[in-house]
């Protein structure tokens, strides 16, 4: 009986921290442990250190938040969103991204409705910049004269800073002469275009000028702003976000005195 008794236990037991092991709080529950309400943010990569910055300011205020950032470039957070990725807030580098996802847009050609369209703001706006790396002995000197150099980097077309590229380029009437002499390499987001460039893998980049942190880089010309539609990022808070009312606290946060300071040091223009 004594053997029967302590098997029993035994089993009890194990049943419990069976159960208990497998009780993991999934993204956008709360936690049972430490009842945060966790927010997943998609955001361009080009915004990743400002926006890192900002959500550890947001979690010391909000003790109740924990923030999850997923950066990649707008066209490929686009696309998961689509497909039902858990995302809260998308912050985009370029208005077609977001301009897909919303019922309200004429650039919506699916009827996508997963975006809140009351939530959307025009947050920042940033600058496109032709880069080299410090030992180039690069001849080019402007986006006019690119032709001499052996090989640029610009993000490919699902990459809103590709899409900028390609829209300077046609004005200036080079964009069919670099593809017909293969001078181009796609990369997939601005972070890939910077480390071909810093690996010397090739000539020239171009460039958001808040990408340019690293001393090894330097700035060879802006880009004509008549040449490209405005930079601008908008956000917005998702259709499928589980906790809006917190998602849209945060968004009211990137617009407050105390983001627009840093996204002012980061090269940022705040628009809110």
């Amino acid at each position: 009986m004594k053997f029967l008794k302590l098997l029993s236990t035994v089993c009890l037991s194990t049943v419990f921290l069976s159960g208990c092991l497998n009780k993991t709080p999934s993204i956008n529950q709360k936690s049972e442990t430490n009842n945060k309400t966790t927010l997943t943010i998609f955001a361009a990569s080009s915004l990743t250190e400002t926006l890192q910055e900002i959500g550890n300011i947001y979690e010391i205020k909000n003790k109740d938040v924990e923030l999850i950032f997923s950066f990649d470039s707008s066209g490929t957070l686009k696309k998961q969103i689509e497909q039902g990725a858990v995302c809260d807030i998308f912050i985009s580098a370029a208005q077609k991204p977001m301009n897909q996802l919303d019922i309200k847009s004429d650039e919506n050609i699916d009827n996508l409705d997963l975006i809140n369209s009351n939530t959307r703001i025009n947050l920042l706006e940033n600058e496109i910049v032709l880069i080299t790396s410090k030992n180039s002995n690069t001849k080019v000197t402007s986006f006019e004269n690119i032709e001499n150099a052996s090989l640029i980097s610009l993000g490919n077309s699902d990459v809103p800073v590709g899409q900028y590229s390609e829209q300077i380029f046609k004005n200036l009437n080079l964009w069919e002469s670099l593809n017909n002499k293969q001078k181009i390499s796609f990369a997939s987001n601005v972070k890939e275009v910077i480390s071909q460039v810093l690996n010397n893998a090739v000539e020239c980049g171009v460039v958001y000028s808040t990408d340019v942190t690293d001393d090894n880089i330097q700035i060879i010309a802006k880009a004509d702003p008549n040449t490209y539609d405005r930079a601008v990022y908008p956000a917005a808070v998702t259709k499928n976000s589980q906790y809006p009312q917190q998602a849209e606290n945060f968004l009211i946060f990137l617009s407050s005195d105390t983001c627009k300071e840093i996204f002012l040091k980061s090269g940022f223009k705040p628009l809110k």
